[in-house]
């Protein structure tokens, strides 16, 4: 059985079982589906197709005796001459005199090393007496720690293979099987460890990237399935009438993208199943107008509403712009961390008895004491780094509403399939009309006198600047200027009358806030800040953005900031400082100049970047998958999916016997089992 003990093995001992457990492996099963992350290849090529200084193998008749030198402490020198293809070239082994005995004139040799296209020399790092039998033999590399080395691993892999390969048993359909041409699980299994040829390899790991892709959807739409039918009748009656008319009676018309997405959201409120959306659209695009009229239709069907916003200075914006859009006719409050004592009491009994329509907070709305009389919409925004786990929040409290998260950070496609499987996705992809689109420049570091001369122009005519930096302090690493210097200079360069300012994440909360109401309110003319200020709230009188080494960002990065200006009716201007030497960081720039839409942007950094860059490294979401990569294998996600989607829909998950074990490693995953099965 592939569950037993790892020690089961021949030649696994005890010591040897624990440094596999140090590893994370515990069973037969964990040993057998512990990949390789890497393979070196010892593919061996003609002269003519190798580049210089690639990793490559070659096999050459010896025409010279090995010439042995040594020099310095023990180092020494191996040198012989090889016939390649009627070409002689040279194969020099370092630290390797045993070889010498194992080189024979006449006879041939394979080696494996650094290839010198101008020298026609090879750096050997391995050989092998005699001519290569195959393509090219192919090795894996696994991830190995403690004392666990990468000899002894393989050579437990070798016994827990021959032994028990056959043993692995199909989990996927036949029907799959046959139509993408996917070869037995048992087969893969073997050939990810020791594949005979790099063919038979590449359709392994083609089977295991579907394999891990299907898996992952199924649970997605499960999860989807059984969320939106974990509360049945809790349709919201609203009144159309009064939603239309609040809509005709907004000061500008909502365009194609915002209609589409709010059609999808009041749909989902009147719907028996629980809402569980992803509203994304770029800064600006006007997310925030139609998660109004959400939460108004909820008020009208006699529901209390929530939005839930990461930032106290955002949250007392957005409580502003909803109090001057409802007026009189909706009660709207402001709860956060400041809202203390005699009045925070107050407020949540007035909450409590239902006087107050909607509540606007930070993450203080879901702390125990916040009691609703009647919660049916929640809002929860600008939280792009959130994952399945974070979302279960507001279940975990008892409370059960309709559900609409937000973010302005555009995710291109694969990833919301991804990363958000389990949420319906509504896009606002069309800016409205009329906003005038940001300049952008980039200018080199030389520059930056005039880049100067250009903001203090903008200051005289009573505009604003963010001055926005990568780190806080030195570091030897990176050659990056920092905060502090660079509010000290701007000290000496500017005129007194220029008002600067400073933010960085060592502040205090507190001290954040007070200056970025400071900088709101016109008492700051220059912001020097680093990349708190990314989610950050809206000054329409700020209309230059300067980003210092603008290479060291990704492009939504990027984008993101360039999206705190050209929220006024003036002019706005984003100017990426930079001397990127790779051809990425230079790629970046251009892209940034020519693009002002931030879902192409996205697109494009994922290609240039990966994932890790939309969502943080450590608070993801993202599933890390063993052989699957979500951006390379996009098209073989978009067909698991589709297959997902189908095998819940069609109820043959659960009504077909070929798939009792895909059936069992789902319900088993405690995403599933914990937060949602009954």
């Amino acid at each position: 059985m592939l569950t037993e003990r790892v020690s089961n093995i021949k030649g696994i001992g005890n010591k040897m079982e624990n440094d596999l457990q140090d590893i994370g492996i515990y069973t037969i099963e964990d040993l057998l589906f512990y990949f390789p992350f890497r393979y070196d290849f010892h593919e061996v090529k003609p002269l003519m197709e190798l580049t210089h200084n690639e990793k490559a193998t070659i096999v050459g008749k010896v025409v010279s005796e090995p010439s042995l030198s040594y020099f310095g402490r023990r180092k020494s020198r191996l040198t012989v001459t090889l016939e390649v293809d009627g070409i002689a070239i040279k194969a020099v082994l370092f630290n390797q005199a045993f070889a010498k005995k194992h080189i024979v004139r006449g006879e041939y040799i394979t080696v494996t090393g650094k290839w010198d296209q101008h020298r026609l020399q090879i750096t050997v790092n391995q050989f092998k007496a005699g001519k290569q039998e195959d393509d090219g033999s192919i090795q894996g590399i696994y991830s190995v720690k403690g004392n666990m080395t990468m000899n002894r691993l393989r050579k437990a892999m070798e016994f827990a293979v021959e032994e028990y390969a056959d043993d692995v048993k199909e989990i996927l359909p036949k029907k799959y099987l046959v139509e993408y041409k996917l070869p037995a699980r048992s087969e893969s299994v073997r050939f990810m460890h020791f594949p005979p040829n790099s063919t038979l390899l590449k359709h392994a790991k083609r089977r295991f990237i579907y394999e891990e892709l299907l898996l992952f959807q199924l649970k997605m739409q499960l999860l989807r399935k059984r969320i939106k039918e974990s509360v049945v009748g809790s349709e919201k009656e609203f009144n159309d009438q009064k939603v239309m008319q609040f809509k005709h009676h907004l000061p500008f018309p909502l365009t194609s993208a915002q209609e589409k997405a709010l059609t999808e959201i009041l749909e989902d409120l009147q719907s028996p199943y629980r809402m569980n959306r992803l509203l994304q659209g770029d800064v600006g695009s006007g997310k925030t107008i139609v998660a109004a009229i959400g939460l108004y239709a909820a008020v009208t069907a006699g529901k209390q509403g929530a939005l839930m916003v990461p930032t106290e200075i955002l949250a007392e914006q957005h409580y502003e712009s909803l109090s001057k859009l409802f007026s009189d006719f909706v009660k709207v409050e402001l709860l956060t961390g400041s809202v203390k004592g005699k009045k925070r009491v107050e407020l949540l009994n007035r909450v409590e008895q239902g006087k107050v329509d909607i509540v606007v907070g930070t993450h203080a709305l879901i702390q125990d004491d916040v009691q609703f009389a009647d919660l049916g919409f929640v809002i929860v925004d600008e939280q792009h780094r959130f994952g399945v786990e974070q979302r279960r929040v507001l279940r975990e409290k008892g409370l059960k509403p309709d559900v609409l998260f937000m973010t302005a950070t555009p995710i291109p496609r694969t990833l919301a399939i991804s990363a958000f499987g389990d949420l319906d996705v509504s896009v606002i992809d069309e800016m409205p009309q009329g906003r005038k689109p940001v300049e952008t420049y980039w200018a080199k570091p030389n520059k930056f006198d005039r880049v100067m001369q250009f903001i203090q122009k903008e200051v005289d005519k009573g505009h604003q600047a963010y001055m926005i930096c990568p780190l806080i302090e030195e570091s030897d690493k990176l050659d990056i200027q920092n905060a502090v210097d660079l509010y000290e200079l701007l000290q000496q360069h500017f005129p007194p009358n220029v008002k600067l300012g400073l933010m960085h994440g060592r502040l205090h909360s507190d001290e954040k806030d007070d200056v970025m109401k400071k900088f709101a309110q016109g008492e700051i003319d220059v912001l020097v800040s680093t990349t708190v200020v990314e989610v950050g709230v809206n000054v329409p009188n700020a209309t230059v953005m300067v980003i210092y080494d603008a290479d060291r960002f990704g492009l939504s990065q990027l984008h993101q900031l360039r999206g705190r200006v050209g929220r006024g009716d003036a002019q706005s201007y984003c100017i990426l400082l930079a001397d990127p030497k790779g051809d990425t960081g230079k790629e970046r720039m251009r892209i940034m100049q020519e693009t002002t839409d931030g879902f192409e942007l996205s697109e494009q950094d994922l290609k240039l970047r990966g994932p890790g860059d939309f969502f943080g490294k450590k608070q993801s979401g993202l599933p890390e998958f063993k052989v699957a990569d979500i951006v390379e294998d996009y098209r073989a996600l978009e067909t698991a999916r589709k297959d997902a989607v189908d095998l819940i829909r069609t109820n043959k998950l659960f009504e077909q016997p070929e798939l009792q074990l895909l059936r069992r490693i789902i319900e088993n995953d405690p995403m599933l089992k914990d937060a949602i099965l009954d």
